[in-house]
């Protein structure tokens, strides 16, 4: 796979950035990609350890190399112990690499987030404090108790440990060709990671000087490279396409290919699944190369309801077994999982906190593992996703009773997943029991003092600054609680009758009428929300917005909204969030959408959820040629539009992949649900889904996982975002908007 592919992708809105996705000997993702703005250079491996291989190429100069793929595909090679992939690229006549960095794919993450690609190339190693501590400590310590650390590291002088913190770059010549290898033992001393850079001696000559490498050809023209990357992490388990995607849609896809009038349509599609396929282990879904190429519970778990329609019924299982796996010993679900590197880091700032302590017994137990997977159960929305999901498993009658059973009975799955709905019931019985705004399900507090934005807006920004988030609240707890009710009876009807011990939910297992109860106070949450503002307020507000703005931004906006004219009715939509004493930050947003996917609807609520993203922007959410933004902070407070001035992620500049395809996902079921509401609300839901499928195609950028805008000359023009993933999981469940807008059938 590429990016950007002609016919498909624009490539000025790439800005510099091309990437190529493989598959190693053993089937993993390895991506390489190159951001021509700085010359960076990052293959990240998505294998069990998450893994990447990084460096930068100036020109003789010192401006970032013009690189050119020298290659039109890969080779792989596996030994016993080992994989690798080498491919070519092209560079001018001199260079220089440097900032070399091979690690965990969060690393680089962490050291691009920093700008440290910038730097000199020979600038000092990417810190990692967590490390540098570690050794500090074991420094300090007891000639006799510092040797039993340093063992467990594989290492006896402290020196040779700090030597792991950089890697070691050698240079050998030969008649014909000449290899540059670069390597990096991991800090525990128990993975290997290299990279190779090979060149023809007849054409052009290296030369190392401390941790940069000069690459020149004499006679002139491009130097050619061969990058080799090797591993002996280990290897995931892909999944296939069959194995992935059910008959129906197998089908579906068989009659695109053979569509010869529109042969682009059968590239996108193809290319989609295939992404699918980069992203689909036994072992886990991963959320998106490059950055996110690991387990993340939101991502699998909302991809799996999206997916429903195309999805084998096997794939529910992998997707459930891989977040009960990592259930917190209290029932929560995991988030997002450290591994390789990264668990190194995490691990060294626990066994830190241990020498620090004077726990040194327990400190070893760490230092002897540092590769121990460490989980993050940060989130919140995660946790009400997971009941959702299961009941819809067990309740799906393709799946016999006999394969639902065997399936619970494995890896303790049954007692994890009562644990599971015995957190999500304890965590609502507050609300249930005293419906107050400041008794729903709250994000967690930051050290700080701030509210983490621990729902699938993560970012600092993402909730306005709120405690109390719509979509957890509003949508999530209420169907959760549901759902425990459905698993209830799935479970009763396989004939399994769990130990359930713990309250509320030992109750609800008594007393259906108690959880039914609770259930129906849930759902009166969405009174907190509600937002009402008269037209006269919404112009005040607007106004008042667009004055904050660049000239650029306030001159075109305020000609949009000429044209379109102001609103003649009450604006009425769901706030984002609530402050901490309960009260709504009255951000409109796209959050409602869900409720479309999760539930048939009536025509008047239909059209109450969709109104205010399909309202003009800057008074709703919908924006011609780019598609409907993510947020507008218009009626909230001027705070509430410095956060995300400074935080762009989740902000009113930017469309997510992920919730055009919620938003046609879900109008195109309730167009086939059925019933007579569904009939009632046609025209609406047809000009909705063809609005929406026109301004995202028109941008451009409809497949990949955010995009943004600039305002160039009066002209809106849409862009990448700079840090969004090529190949994202939820982005590819436009798969299953495509087979739902062509088989409009319940």
């Amino acid at each position: 796979m590429s990016f950007p592919e002609p016919g498909l992708d624009d490539p000025a809105a790439y800005e510099g950035y091309e990437t190529r996705v493989y598959r190693d000997a053993s089937g993993n993702a390895l991506q390489v990609y190159v951001r021509g703005s700085s010359g960076r250079v990052v293959n990240l491996w998505a294998d069990a350890a998450n893994e990447s291989v990084g460096f930068t190429v100036r020109d003789s100069s010192g401006k970032p190399a013009e690189l050119a793929w020298g290659s039109s595909g890969a080779a792989v090679t596996a030994s016993a112990r080992t994989r690798s992939l080498s491919y070519g690229i092209e560079a001018p006549s001199e260079v220089r690499i440097g900032l070399f960095l091979l690690g965990s794919m969060r690393v680089e993450r962490d050291f691009q987030y920093a700008g440290r690609d910038s730097l000199p190339l020979d600038a000092a190693p990417f810190p990692q404090p967590e490390l540098s501590e570690l050794i500090d400590h074991i420094a300090t310590l007891p000639a006799a108790e510092r040797a039993r650390h340093l063992s467990l590291l594989g290492v006896k002088t402290i020196g040779a440990l700090g030597a792991r913190l950089s890697p070691r770059i050698t240079a050998r010549l030969g008649d014909t060709t000449w290899v540059v290898q670069v390597e990096q033992v991991s800090f525990d001393g128990k993975s290997h990671l290299s990279l190779a850079l090979e060149g023809d001696a007849r054409e052009t000559v290296p030369a190392v000087s401390g941790n940069t490498v000069t690459i020149r050809r004499p006679a002139g023209g491009p130097v050619r490279l061969s990058v080799r990357v090797t591993t002996d992490a280990p290897a995931l388990t892909p999944l296939t396409r069959a194995e992935i995607f059910n008959d129906e849609f197998r089908g579906f896809a068989a009659q695109v290919r053979v569509d010869t009038a529109h042969p682009l349509r059968f590239r996108l599609l193809e290319r989609e699944v295939r992404g699918v396929e980069l992203l689909s282990y036994r072992e886990k879904l991963m959320a998106g190369l490059p950055n996110f190429a690991t387990y993340f519970g939101r991502d699998m778990l909302m991809t799996a309801l999206l997916m429903e329609p195309v999805w084998s019924d096997s794939m529910p299982e992998h997707v459930i077994a891989s977040a009960l796996r990592k259930l917190s010993d209290g029932g929560a679900v995991s988030h997002e999982e450290a591994l390789g590197g990264q668990a190194i880091r995490e691990n060294a700032a626990e066994y830190n906190r241990l020498v620090r302590a004077g726990q040194l017994a327990r400190a070893r137990a760490v230092l002897g593992n540092l590769q121990a997977v460490r989980e993050n159960y940060v989130m919140v929305d995660d946790d009400f996703q997971l009941p959702v999901v299961a009941a819809r498993y067990l309740a799906d009658p393709r799946v016999s009773a006999d394969r639902k059973r065997r399936f619970l009975a494995a890896e303790g799955r049954l007692a994890r997943l009562v644990s599971n709905l015995a957190f999500v019931t304890r965590q609502a019985q507050p609300y249930a029991r005293r419906p107050v705004a400041t008794n729903l399900v709250s994000f967690p507090r930051a050290p700080d003092g701030h509210w983490i934005s621990a729902s699938w807006r993560d970012s600092r920004a993402g909730y306005g600054g709120g405690r109390f988030a719509m979509d957890v609240n509003v949508i999530w707890v209420p169907h959760a609680l549901e759902a425990v009710g459905t698993v209830l009876d799935a479970l009763s009807q396989l004939g399994v009758t769990p130990v359930i011990r713990a309250e509320p939910l030992a109750t609800f297992a008594r007393d259906r009428a108690a959880l039914a109860r609770a259930v129906a106070v849930w759902q009166g949450a969405e009174r907190h929300f509600r937002v009402a503002l008269p037209p006269g307020d919404v112009a005040q507000r607007v106004e008042a917005r667009l004055g904050a703005l660049p000239q650029p931004e306030r001159e075109y906006w305020a000609e949009v909204l000429r044209h379109v004219g102001a609103p003649g009715d009450t604006l009425r939509f769901l706030a984002l969030s609530l402050d901490g004493a309960g009260r709504p930050i009255p951000v409109v947003n796209t959050d409602p959408a869900m409720l479309l996917l999760l539930e048939p609807l009536d025509g008047p609520r239909v059209r109450e959820l969709i109104a205010p993203i399909l309202a003009s922007y800057p008074v709703g959410l919908f924006v011609d040629d780019l598609g409907p933004l993510v947020a507008n902070d218009a009626y909230a407070a001027p705070k509430v539009w410095e956060i995300f001035r400074r935080d762009a992620y989740h902000s009113p500049t930017v469309v997510w992949g992920r919730d055009v395809n919620v938003l046609l996902a879900g109008l195109a079921q309730q167009r086939s649900s059925g019933g007579a509401g569904a009939q009632h609300a046609a025209p609406l839901l047809d000009t909705a889904l063809r609005r929406i499928s026109e301004a995202v195609n028109r941008s451009g950028l409809r497949h990949a996982e955010l995009w943004s805008y600039s305002i160039e000359n009066g002209r809106l023009v849409p862009s990448r975002y700079g840090t969004s993933s090529d190949v994202q999981l939820w982005s590819l469940t436009d798969l299953a908007v495509q087979y739902l807008l062509n088989h409009p059938t319940p």
